[in-house]
Parts: structure tokens; C-alpha cells; sequence
């Protein structure tokens, strides 16, 4: 071995003693840490052990498991003392559930086993923003927290004697899309059951069916339902005085609340069919199937702050029959649609409030058809305002006619009245007598004028009925009226003005201009001392005058699809006036008519011939009186 090879495994040798000084105790220190992390974790492993060990080794404290037991115990006393054999389902958590089909989304709560919600899909609220622009929304029904829709069960020892279905929560089950089964069980197979059915996809029908046992009621049962309207429409003033709650006697005509003032009508000795919580153009109606309402107390109650969002509060406390454990009814929730609610049966249209008597068979009978005709051939609810305002007055134009004519004569005779009126215009008396005596003599009738307006009105009333009632007019358009059941607006006013608002209707406006042309053309043509000259004929021109300026004010919240009728008719009946007195009516044949009248042989009786006697008879005593007065003096 040389030299190099012995240096060389001196130096590995020395490396390597080296290496094990210096690595070795770091080796060790790891392994030892190592160690001790292990032996840590298998103190916490065993200091865990124990700890449960511990724990199971612990006895069950009997005195917490008697606390809990008392508390129980003690609940289940409370709810049996306020609840009875309900008391089972006066506890749970409150879930919603929904049906729905083509035309309403309906909403349910457990609580109650009731409706919650009803929204609309085809139709919308508007309301105004602070800038007055339209705002739509989403139409419900039904849906004010407020609401109260609970049947008062009866049932001994518990406090008032009754059970109320609006604090106990339902089983929900449905069957398939269009049901669903509400059930609230207590004990000894008590239970109390109501199920909903859609009755079509796309209709407005909802079957209601209640069923009990084991309640041992002996009682009738009491539905209480309590409906805060919310408002729907843009005109408050219209909308709270068409709102109300009907209701139909099972053997007598159908009935209501007041519309404009606090109401309640008891009719707990009366069987009912059904009963309407009706706002102007929507309806939610609950009807009896078979067997009818054991009767019921009805009530409304008008919302003192038109800004609220309740316009009022309905109430309906009705009574089933006692000796049924089954109870079937149905719900209709929506339009106010005649020819919809008809279908129903039971005069269920009735709540479409075109009136009563004559006003409400003309409106349900003649108008309505004719204005659904003409919407077919048509289209625009505007247009057959117009259609309808020109066939009313061409129906009417024979009582026109005679009025037109009769003022006719009366013109003639204004010559000879003239002179009668100079010669006795210090004798009121006796210038009424020769008047008179005119208007015999020639065979004039002086209120042949008043009859035909007269006959007018009927009509005009029913239509003032039958605008704001069809819903068909509800958000229907015409020119600048976005609403023809509501007020039209031309400008809004920066401030109210009383009974007028804060809106200006601008077919109110043109109303008011036609009506005081069409009376200054009457005034020419009218003879003002029939009137009784002097001051009274200056009394009844400012009346004339001054009536349309009034009705400024009652016009301005009007309907607009009425007040787009009164502009129509005003057109019409200017248009009608001057062509039959200045085409049709022969002036010249009414004189000839005047003097051959004047010629013949006068028939004793009749109107005038007893008014001009009695006018002698007063005149007798006037004349009486002057000389008794004098010769006292």
C-alpha cells in the first residue's frame, strides 16, 4: 500500500468520525421530538378516553329528566285547557303551498288551513308616483295580513267555549296540480279536514269542501271572515263607494251593505246562498252548493284615511248547519264579469252594481248587449261609446222631436206674449191668466217641452250606472284618457282644490263649453216672460248659465267613459237641434197649425182650463184681500 492510498483512507476515516460527531446528536434530538409528539398525542388520546369514559360512567340525573317531563306535561295541560282535543295541532311551523292555473297563482298557509293570497294574472292595480306617473302591479286578492278566514269550533272547558281553526296548524297533502288537502287531527280521531280544488285551468272557480269528526259540536260551526279590501283602482272616490259586501237570501231578491257609509245588516234569521267581498271590479264570493248558510251577520267598515292602503274592512260571520259533518261550498275569486258570474247561477251576477228596478234592467238588458255587440264589431271601448251615445239619442229622437217642436210654438207666440207682458207688467196675477189664456187659445202646451227631457232621464241615470260598473271599460283607453272608469286627466294642478282635486279633466272641459253653447242658442229661442219676466227670468238665465259651471266640480272625479258620452251627446243634441229647426220643421205650417187652433171651438176641462180657473180663484182671493186691506186703512 503507498503512501497516497493509507492518506486517502485516513481522510475518508476522518470524514466519516466527523459526520457522526456532528449528525448523530441531531438524530437523536429528532427522534426525540418525535417521541414526545407521540407520546402527546397519546395523552390526549387517553386524557379523551377518560373524559368520555367519565361521562358514560356518570349516573342520569332523574331529577332533570322529572323537570323535562313537568315541563311537557305542563304544556300539554295548557294547550288541552285552551285547545280541547285539538290540542295536538295548536303547535307546528307555519308553510306555505300553492295552486295555480292559467289565470290565478293561489297561495295557503298551514295556519289555518286558509287562503293567504290570491293574485290575478291578467289583470293589474295602477297607482300614481309622486310624479303621477302610472305604476302597475301585480291584482291580489286576499291578501292582507290582517285578514282572518277561522272557523269557531265548539267545544266545552275550554276558555270562551270554542276552538278557532285559525291556531292550529294543518297537515298539507296535495292531490296532484289542482288540490290539496288541509288536516288538523287531535285526540280520540278527532279532526277537522278542508280541501281546495281548482275547478278549471282556466277559470275563476275554486271547489271548497269542509269535513269534522270527533268534535262532539253540537252547536252550529261559525266562519268569521274578516277581508281588508286593499284598493285596487286609481280613482279612491269611485272605487270606495262601489265597494261593499252582497249577500243573497236563499229565498228572496239579493242584498247589501251601504256603500258610503258604516253598515251592518243582521241577517242570522235568514238562510244565504252566498256571500260577495266586493270591491268595484273584482269579487272574492263564497257559495253554498246544496244546502245553504244557516245565516249570517254582515258589515262594512269605510277607512277613514283615503291614503291608506285599505279602502275597507268587510266582515262576515256566518253559521253551517249543525247537523251536517260535511260542508260543501265553492269560491269564485276574480272580475266582475256579468256574463261569467252568470254562469254560477244564483243571481250571482247581481253584484255587478248597474242598479235596481228600471235603471238595472235597462242597464243589464238593453245597454249591455248592445255595448258587447258593438265591441264585437268594433273593438274600441271609445268608439262604441260613440256608437252607443248616437243609437240612444236616434231612439230617443222622437221625444226630441216633439220637445223641438213644441219650443217651436212657443216661439211663434212670442210676439202676442210680448205685447200681454207690456200691457199687464204691473199685475203679475193677471199677466199669468192671459198667458194662460194664450196658450189655450192657440192650443199651445207650455210644459210640452219638459215631458220628453223628462222621459230622458231614466236613461241618462242608467248609463250613469253602467260606466263605472263594466269592468270591460277597467284600464280601457280612449284618445288621452288612459282609463275609462276612471277620471281622464288633461293636467295635474300643483295643489287640491276642494271637491274639484288636483287633476283637470279635460272631457269635463268640453262638457261644460257644449253645454253653455247649447244653452245660449236655447236662450235665443225662448221666451223669458213665460218665466214670469223681471227677476225671475234673470234667476233662471244665471240657473241656466251657472248649472254647467257647478257640475265642473261633480264631473271632474266622474268616470271618463260617462263624461266622453255627455261630450258625445252634447255634439249630438246641438247637431239634432239645428237640423230639425232649421230643415225638418216647417215654421210656416206651425203658424197656419197656431191660427186654426185659435179658430176653433174650445172643449171645456182639461189642464189649462183647471189651472186657468184656479189662477181666477186666487186672483178672486188677492182681490179680496186688497179691498179688506183697504178699508181697514
Amino acid at each position: 500500500m503507498d503512501r497516497n492510498t493509507v492518506i486517502g483512507f485516513v481522510l475518508i476515516f476522518g470524514l466519516l468520525i466527523t459526520m457522526q460527531l456532528v449528525i448523530g446528536p441531531e438524530q437523536k434530538k429528532m427522534k426525540e421530538i418525535a417521541e414526545h409528539r407521540l407520546d402527546s398525542l397519546r395523552q390526549i388520546e387517553q386524557r379523551n378516553a377518560d373524559s368520555i369514559a367519565s361521562l358514560q360512567s356518570l349516573p342520569i340525573s332523574n331529577d332533570t329528566v322529572q323537570q323535562d317531563s313537568q315541563a311537557m306535561a305542563e304544556q300539554h295541560v295548557k294547550l288541552a285547557g285552551q285547545f280541547g282535543t285539538l290540542a295536538s295541532a295548536a303547535v307546528g311551523t307555519e308553510k306555505l303551498e300553492v295552486l295555480e292555473n292559467d289565470v290565478m297563482r293561489i297561495q295557503f298557509s298551514n295556519k289555518g288551513g286558509r287562503i293567504t293570497e290570491v293574485e290575478l294574472k291578467k289583470h293589474f292595480k295602477v297607482h300614481l308616483d309622486s310624479l303621477h306617473k302610472t305604476i302597475k302591479e301585480p291584482l291580489k286578492l286576499l291578501e292582507d295580513k290582517n285578514n282572518k278566514f277561522e272557523y269557531l269550533i265548539p267545544m266545552a272547558n275550554v276558555p270562551g267555549g270554542q276552538v278557532s281553526t285559525g291556531n292550529l296548524f294543518f297537515q298539507a297533502q296535495k292531490k296532484g296540480d289542482n288540490a290539496i288537502v288541509f288536516t288538523a287531527t287531535g285526540a280520540n280521531g278527532a279532526a277537522f279536514e278542508q280541501t281546495y280544488s281548482l275547478d278549471s285551468k282556466d277559470g275563476y272557480g275554486v271547489s271548497y269542501d269542509v269535513r269534522h269528526q270527533g268534535l262532539n259540536a253540537v252547536t252550529p260551526l261559525k266562519l268569521n271572515w274578516v277581508d281588508y279590501l286593499d284598493r285596487l283602482e286609481q280613482n279612491y272616490k269611485y272605487e270606495v263607494n262601489y265597494s261593499t259586501v252582497y249577500y243573497k237570501p236563499a229565498d228572496d231578491d239579493y242584498d247589501y251593505c251601504s256603500c258610503t257609509k258604516d253598515d251592518t245588516q243582521d241577517e242570522s234569521k235568514k238562510k244565504l246562498k252566498w256571500i260577495a267581498h266586493s270591491n268595484q271590479f273584482f269579487a272574492s264570493v263564497l257559495m253554498a252548493k246544496n244546502a245553504p248558510f244557516g245565516g249570517g251577520v254582515l258589515s262594512t267598515e269605510k277607512v277613514v284615511d283615503p291614503q291608506s292602503s285599505t279602502l275597507k274592512i268587510i266582515r262576515s260571520e256566518l253559521t253551517l248547519p249543525v247537523e251536517s259533518q260535511s260542508f260543501a261550498m265553492q269560491f269564485y275569486l276574480g272580475p266582475k264579469d256579468f256574463e261569467v258570474l252568470r254562469t254560477y247561477g244564483s243571481d250571482l251576477e247581481d253584484i255587478v252594481p248597474f242598479g235596481r228596478s228600471i235603471m238595472g234592467t235597462f242597464n243589464r238588458w238593453i245597454i249591455r248587449p248592445l255595448f258587447n255587440g258593438l265591441m264585437k264589431l268594433v273593438g274600441s271601448q271609445g268608439i262604441v261609446i260613440l256608437l252607443l251615445t248616437l243609437i240612444v239619442k236616434l231612439l230617443l229622437y222622437p221625444l226630441t222631436y216633439k220637445m223641438l217642436h213644441s219650443q217651436a210654438k212657443m216661439a211663434a207666440l212670442k210676439p202676442q206674449l210680448t205685447g200681454i207682458r207690456e200691457k199687464y207688467k204691473d199685475d203679475p196675477t193677471t199677466l199669468q191668466m192671459e198667458t194662460m189664456k194664450i196658450y189655450r187659445e192657440f192650443g199651445v202646451n207650455p210644459l210640452g217641452g219638459c215631458f220628453p227631457i223628462a222621459l230622458q232621464m231614466p236613461v241618462w241615470l242608467a248609463l250613469y250606472r253602467f260606466f263605472p260598473a263594466s269592468i270591460e271599460f277597467r284600464q280601457a283607453g280612449f284618445l288621452w284618457a288612459t282609463d275609462l272608469s276612471s277620471y281622464d286627466v288633461a293636467f295635474w294642478l300643483p295643489f287640491d282644490i276642494p271637491m274639484y282635486g288636483s287633476h283637470v279633466s279635460l272631457f269635463t272641459l268640453l262638457w261644460v263649453i257644449t253645454t253653455i253653447m247649447y244653452t245660449y242658442y236655447n236662450m235665443q229661442n225662448m221666451d223669458m216672460g213665460s218665466m214670469g219676466g223681471g227677476a225671475n227670468a234673470k234667476m233662471m238665465k244665471y240657473m241656466q248659465y251657472g248649472m254647467p259651471v257647478f257640475f265642473l266640480f261633480f264631473f271632474n272625479n266622474f268616470a271618463s267613459g260617462l263624461t266622453l258620452y255627455l261630450v258625445f251627446s252634447n255634439i249630438l243634441n246641438i247637431t239634432q237641434t239645428l237640423v230639425t229647426k232649421n230643415v225638418i220643421i216647417d215654421h210656416d205650417k206651425i203658424n197656419e197649425q197656431l191660427h186654426a187652433n185659435r179658430n176653433k171651438p174650445k172643449k171645456k176641462g182639461g189642464f189649462q182650463s183647471r189651472l186657468e180657473e184656479a189662477m181666477k180663484q186666487q186672483q178672486a182671493i188677492a182681490a179680496q184681500r186688497e179691498a179688506a186691506s183697504k178699508k181697514k186703512k
